[in-house]
């Protein structure tokens, strides 16, 4: 009687793996993933809670806007990042939302939080379509006011001075037009130089050619 129960129960279990074999299967390899997943997470932006996280709806996944008028932070230099959240606290930089966020943050999470932006990929704008010409047009301006010298030659950004490569258009051309007007402001004065030289429609222009610029990898 043993032997045959013994039988019956492995043909049971002979017959419960053949039909939710694949499923727990697949349940583990789900659960290995999701803990692999969050390893990953941890070891990128750090344990909860995280500032990322808060980041993510004006500024896209990881850094990577889809919103053309809030600016890329993937691939920009940690010095940019950190120094722009430091003005935002400081008033020398005014935004409604970034100001109160800036002021809540200590020295140490703004380094966090600038490394982790920086070390992320940059991906190409999207969803904006320009035009050929008025591209061409901000090509030959961009070139002329030597904006790679601070820039970078693919306009990736370095130190102090941010990766225009792939920026939204609209938030372009807005702080081109918020340097021509002097409600922003940067050391050098190079920015305000240029802005107030340009027209509104060469700052358009310049903010095209920008935007359709695919980023490149450091």
């Amino acid at each position: 009687m043993k032997k045959y129960l013994l039988l019956g129960g492995l043909a049971v279990a002979a017959l419960l793996l053949v039909i939710f074999g694949p499923t727990l299967l697949n349940l583990y390899r789900l659960q290995n993933y999701v803990s692999a997943s969050a390893e990953a997470a941890q070891a990128d932006a750090g344990p909860w809670p995280r500032t990322t996280e808060v980041c993510t709806t004006c500024h896209g996944v990881k850094g990577n806007s889809v919103n053309g008028n809030y600016p890329a932070l993937a691939g920009q230099p940690a010095p940019y990042l950190a120094a722009q959240l430091q003005h935002f606290a400081s008033g020398a930089r005014v935004n409604p939302n970034m100001g109160p966020l800036a002021m809540t943050m200590k020295p140490a999470e703004v380094d966090a939080l600038a490394a982790y932006f920086a070390r992320q990929p940059a991906l190409p704008n999207p969803y904006f379509k320009p035009d050929p010409q008025v591209s061409a047009k901000g090509e030959k301006l961009v070139e002329g006011a030597g904006c790679a010298a601070c820039h970078g030659a693919q306009m990736m950004g370095q130190e102090q001075f941010p990766r225009l490569a792939g920026q939204g258009y609209e938030y372009l051309v807005r702080q081109l037009d918020a340097f021509a007007g002097g409600a922003r402001t940067e050391a050098t004065g190079t920015m305000q130089r240029l802005a107030v030289a340009a027209s509104p429609d060469d700052r358009k222009a310049m903010a095209t050619y920008l935007a359709n610029l695919p980023p490149s990898a450091k």
